[in-house]
């Protein structure tokens, strides 16, 4: 059956094929609340049973040739790209997205799956240097089973950016996606593979909670975790795997900052704030949340980006309207807090505060100082926060004050001076003359402090460094005789 019909996976889930577990939940629109499907719901015992399943496809997955596993990655784009729409609509039904950004990310999640397929063929060691008449050498070998726990707001390409790297250099994978986002984060991308012609129990599916997360981070024969979500779940994550001693990768929330610096032109940047807050209703990691304007700036940059937030309806992605739903109540609710608590400690609500259902409506908040809920903390909704600065140490020390470090954008006349200035900046991403969200798979990704443990996806560096282990091997022609 093809990944397209919806009975492929209609009540199960994608363990050893497709299987059906004890329970089933279903999948629920966040713009209208309808139902949109059904899928099986697993357990502690099934991360057990996807692990047997894993380790014991992973053994002749590894010993597969590396034409053969970029030729499967190859296969799964060809598939995608044929019946892109279906994921598509999956993400406008079951995620919310806007139509643009759900076109957007199946292009992400194509490139992803191209560059695993060249990953699988680079040079994955080197020859060393030895003070003994022998070839020593360093090479990277599968680590065995990966664990992909996976969040809802680019449930697919947020998947995949681990999967299909972890894939192509021979290992295995258990992948729990976000309960909310199962099919398009999920089942739908085991479809893709498996028409691609992944061998079975390579690539495991495990949809559930906390509780499922929770068993997939402790079971003992998943030496790497690959986590993509919040702050406070990631730091509980890596408690649990520094204790098992295994190695786990964060990719983490992020307060990030917009300089709008004395030189810029005002008008652009107040396009590119007005993108960098707004895109997928501000649900990304990456979401201009903290404006920092110069004070010659400020008044107008405030004027424009409320213009721009007024005319940007939000509504159901089947309308066209380019912001769609809040997740969840509990997600949009977050939210609010985060606005009413600002406007409470004194920020000025210029656009917006207001909601219907899960829709929220694009909202500027002005004079915002450190403090502030809508400064200090992670948004995660399409609500800008505008802050000003008059010297270049004070603008250092406010995109500094924050505990994250994802994400910068630097808008000005002088691109050099700001590639400068960036050395002072502690983030992981930063771009000039352009807002905080950007992403590309041959790039790395990844930030700092509670944004992370750094640049652990993209590019063929960053993923072979993220799913191998190094072995140095040494190699003489006889048995080495010793005093003994």
């Amino acid at each position: 059956m093809g990944f397209f019909e919806q009975s492929t996976w209609e009540g199960r889930t994608y363990l050893g094929g497709w299987t059906e577990l004890g329970a089933t939940t279903d999948a629920v629109s966040p713009s209208t609340g309808e139902r949109l499907a059904s899928y099986a719901v697993g357990t502690s015992a099934d991360i057990e049973t996807a692990t047997d399943l894993a380790v014991s496809a992973q053994r002749t997955w590894a010993a597969t040739s590396a034409e053969e596993r970029a030729a499967v990655m190859r296969r799964a784009a060809a598939v995608l790209e044929s019946h892109a729409p279906v994921l598509e609509r999956w993400l406008q039904d079951e995620v919310g997205s806007a139509p643009g950004k759900a076109a957007f990310e199946v292009g992400l999640v194509l490139s992803e799956l191209h560059l695993a397929a060249a990953t699988a063929l680079v040079p994955y060691g080197q020859l060393l240097r030895s003070g003994r008449p022998r070839l020593s050498l360093a090479r990277r070998v599968p680590v065995g089973v990966v664990g992909v726990i996976s969040p809802f707001n680019f449930p697919a390409i947020l998947s995949m950016r681990s999967v299909a790297p972890a894939l192509a250099l021979g290992n295995a994978v258990v992948l729990k996606p976000d309960p909310r986002t199962t099919i398009a984060g999920g089942l739908l991308l085991a479809a893709v593979l498996e028409e691609a012609g992944l061998p079975v129990g390579v690539l495991n599916v495990v949809p559930g909670g906390a509780d499922v997360g929770a068993a997939l981070v402790d079971e003992p024969r998943i030496p790497v975790i690959s986590f993509t979500g919040s702050t406070p779940a990631g730091r509980a994550i890596a408690a649990r795997g520094g204790q098992l001693l295994k190695r786990v990768h964060l990719e983490l929330g992020g307060n990030n900052a917009l300089a709008v610096l004395e030189d810029a032109d005002v008008e652009a940047a107040a396009s590119a704030g007005a993108w960098g807050s707004f895109l997928n209703q501000g649900q990304i990691c990456m979401t201009t949340g903290r404006h920092l304007v110069h004070e010659s700036l400020y008044d107008r940059y405030v004027e424009l980006l409320t213009e721009k937030a007024a005319r940007i309806p939000a509504g159901p992605p089947s309308t066209g309207a380019p912001l769609g739903p809040i997740i969840d109540a509990v997600q949009r609710d977050k939210v609010h807090s985060v606005v009413t608590r600002s406007v409470d400690a004194g920020a000025r609500l210029t656009v917006g505060g207001t909601y219907e259902a899960l829709f929220y409506q694009p909202t500027v908040l002005a004079d915002v100082v450190p403090g502030h809920a809508s400064f200090d903390e992670e948004i995660f909704g399409p609500v800008a926060s505008i802050s000003t600065f008059s010297t270049t140490d004070e603008l250092v020390r406010l995109v500094n004050s924050s505990e994250y470090g994802l994400s910068l954008g630097l808008l000005t006349g002088d691109a050099y001076a700001a590639f400068e200035l960036a050395e002072r900046m502690s983030s992981g991403i930063v771009h000039i003359n352009d807002q905080t969200v950007d992403d590309e798979a041959q790039a790395p990704f990844g930030g700092v402090g509670a944004s992370g443990t750094g640049a652990r996806f993209g590019g063929h560096d960053a993923n072979i460094e993220a799913f191998t282990d190094t072995q140095w091997v040494t190699m003489q022609g006889r048995i080495a005789t010793y005093p003994f």
